[in-house]
């Protein structure tokens, strides 16, 4: 690339713990001399993207690659109200005390969370007050995670309304608006190995044996998972999904970004946080073979100005 990085409006969609691959995507623009000026995320896409907005995501990753099935189970503190599963104070707690307590206005990248306003049928843009509240809001995801009331509104996850949120950008003085869809269609394995990131490593004992009894209530075996009808988790997973990723579609055909990066939406399963290191190197692998694209157009030009296709996509 040229002396001068490009500046980004970095859109980060929703997706659970596919959403991983962002950490991958961020680790490959970093390298190729990209500048994320602003950053919009949905749901795991407002965590990942609110924790780099802070300058903490290598703190963040080195945790989460740490984490496996029996991790969870102390960060999942049972709500006995009617809202939802799990309260989230514990996740959200051990991140904070991870990351410090934050307020947006003072991130030094420009950051949007997006929830839905369950009552008002209305996405809701966080950029303003608390960076962990605004988190909390956007991956309250509907029967999982208790709603968040914020100025008198309930809100739920972002990915409701708006899984690839792409409008928060628009008065961003950036060179390029590159989104990451979690949502793109479904992939037969890859026999290509992912190319490994190499992050140091914090040894932690404790947060290896915490988790598996939870994760097995929500994921069977293959085999045992043909040999029986779905539970109603599945179903509702899976019926998410469908809505999240036509939601995505619709979005980007509407909203076109410069480029965009696709992870499909069978790449792991929404709760394996586990597979945390898989995730990352496959954000960076697709980064790779997408975002290439500008870098050949900025040698081929040599500085002149170049309109990029809107819509780019690479499976």
């Amino acid at each position: 690339m040229g002396s001068d990085k490009k500046r980004v409006s970095l859109v980060l969609g929703s997706g659970g713990a596919k959403g991983l691959a962002h950490i991958g995507v961020i680790r490959w623009l970093e390298e190729n001399g990209f500048e994320i000026a602003s950053v919009s995320g949905s749901s795991i896409g407002a965590l990942v993207g609110g924790i780099y907005a802070a300058g903490k995501l290598g703190e963040f990753e080195r945790w989460v690659r740490a984490i496996t099935k029996a991790d969870m189970v102390t960060l999942m503190d049972i709500s006995w109200g009617r809202g939802g599963l799990i309260k989230g104070d514990k996740i959200i707690n051990t991140l904070t005390d991870l990351v410090g307590d934050k307020t947006i206005e003072d991130l030094p990248v420009s950051f949007t969370a997006v929830a839905t306003d369950i009552r008002g049928e209305r996405e809701v843009w966080l950029n303003s007050g608390s960076l962990f509240q605004a988190i909390r809001a956007s991956i309250s995801l509907p029967m999982f995670f208790t709603p968040v009331q914020i100025d008198g509104l309930t809100l739920i996850d972002g990915g409701v309304l708006n899984p690839v949120p792409i409008a928060p950008t628009f008065g961003d003085k950036t060179d390029l608006t590159i989104a990451v869809n979690l949502g793109a269609r479904v992939q037969e394995e890859s026999s290509t190995p992912h190319k490994r990131i190499s992050v140091e490593k914090d040894e932690n004992p404790d947060l290896q044996n915490k988790i598996a009894r939870f994760f097995k209530n929500f994921q069977k075996p293959e085999q045992e998972r043909e040999e029986r009808d779905w539970s109603a988790s599945e179903i509702a997973n899976q019926a998410f999904d469908a809505m999240q990723s036509t939601l995505a579609r619709q979005k980007l055909a509407v909203y076109p970004p410069d480029m965009v990066v696709e992870i499909a939406r069978n790449a792991c399963g929404t709760l394996e946080f586990n597979r945390a290191a898989e995730m990352i190197d496959l954000g960076y692998q697709r980064a790779a073979l997408c975002l290439k694209a500008l870098k050949s157009v900025d040698a081929k030009t040599q500085g002149q100005h170049v309109i990029i296709p809107h819509g780019h996509e690479v499976y």
